[in-house]
């Protein structure tokens, strides 16, 4: 088990810590109200629809964007990180992918089908994934405009120009493709509307493991780091795994580079 060494607090009685800790606890409970708040409004969002004939290859054939809802009326798209080019998925969005598995059927059951897309080919996309372990549905979207269109793939030239259209303003990105989590919706007729996007640090919400780091004492730990996530890896590419071994070397941390994935995707 990887073992770091932990700066000490203050150490105080335990009674002296129930009185921070129930300090703390009330901050907390007045967080969660007004993410609850916050969440109703996302809930009440207006919808807009998706007037373009989507096609995306899955391991059952063609489908489109309403294809993929598979019976439900409500579809959640983790856009996830993987380019034509590139021989393997990024990095952060494999961390996130750990988490999906365990998700898909307690959703499935409250009418939601969780899939992940990338402009990936499908062959690319089945052989990583196999590789990872994982079962979730995942589609490719390569040869449509999907992705340019809820705004999750640039072009080298934005890049380079370090200007385009990212988290709904004018921004720079260090990757032709970006993450990002976007909602649908299907009503009895048919017709599918878009209801919600997400991107940015707004796709850290369903990845547990920024839960459990953030409860920590030392919590993300990324100061100093050349980038926020530079410490991940495919859970099949850490120096040793939970299992056994050492914790991955900061020289290998600083050595990851400094884009989003730093370059390893592409090896």
């Amino acid at each position: 088990m990887t073992q770091t060494n932990v700066a000490e607090g203050k150490v105080v009685s335990r009674d002296v810590w129930l009185q921070a800790r129930q300090a703390l606890l009330a901050k907390e409970k007045e967080l969660t109200r007004r993410s609850d708040a916050l969440a109703r409004e996302r809930q009440n969002l207006p919808w807009v629809k998706v007037e373009e004939e989507y096609l995306f290859d899955t391991p059952t054939g063609k489908k489109t964007l309403a294809g993929l809802f598979e019976g439900h009326s409500q579809l959640v798209i983790y856009h996830f990180m993987f380019a034509p080019e590139w021989e393997e998925g990024c990095p952060s969005c494999s961390i996130l992918g750990d988490h999906i598995d365990g998700s898909v059927v307690h959703l499935a059951n409250r009418d939601v089908t969780l899939i992940a897309v990338s402009r990936a080919p499908l062959s690319k996309i089945e052989a990583f994934k196999k590789r990872m372990g994982w079962k979730f549905r995942w589609a490719s979207s390569f040869g449509s405009r999907f992705n340019w269109d809820y705004h999750v793939s640039f072009t080298k030239e934005e890049v380079e120009k370090r200007d385009l259209y990212y988290n709904f303003e004018r921004a720079s990105f260090p990757s032709e493709e970006g993450p990002g989590i976007s909602v649908f919706c299907k009503n009895e007729a048919g017709e599918v509307f878009h209801t919600y996007s997400s991107y940015g640090r707004g796709v850290e919400l369903p990845m547990g493991v920024y839960t459990y780091l953030d409860m920590t004492p030392r919590g993300r730990h990324e100061e100093g780091l050349p980038y926020p996530m530079a410490w991940r890896r495919h859970h099949d590419k850490y120096e040793d795994d939970y299992y056994s071994g050492p914790a991955t070397s900061q020289k290998a941390v600083s050595a990851a580079g400094g884009s989003c994935c730093g370059g390893e995707h592409k090896a």
